[in-house]
């Protein structure tokens, strides 16, 4: 089962959303304030998505800048950073897709298309 995560008052989690929706894509739906995901869970989805962990943060998010974490995570391994991001949701590039062989970090609709059936 596919999993997508997502914040409701994102307009790039909305227009994900209908991407899915429009295909017929079954998935269930994670809400990332209310369900965060654990440093676990992080750790396992940076590994799977073959991507830099710092790719993992919403830079835009004023939770990010607001701690000042721009010149804090160059320095950080998978693990710090996977401790931190758990400690709030809002701090997760969003939306996240996890499938059962990827994880796409935010919404790149050439990516999804690619990676998603």
């Amino acid at each position: 089962m596919i999993t997508f995560i997502c914040y409701d008052r994102c307009s790039t989690c909305k227009k994900a959303q209908k991407w899915l929706d429009a295909r017929g894509i079954k998935y269930r739906k994670r809400p990332i304030k209310e369900e965060s995901p654990t440093a676990k869970e992080l750790l396992s989805w940076i590994k799977k998505s073959g991507k830099d962990a710092r790719k993992f943060f919403n830079t835009s998010g004023i939770l990010y800048r607001g701690m000042g974490l721009s010149s804090r995570v160059k320095e950080m391994t998978d693990r710090e950073i996977a401790d931190l991001l758990a400690t709030d949701g809002m701090l997760v590039k969003r939306p996240l897709l996890v499938t059962e062989k990827n994880v796409l970090v935010g919404f790149k609709e050439a990516e999804w298309a690619e990676n998603v059936s």
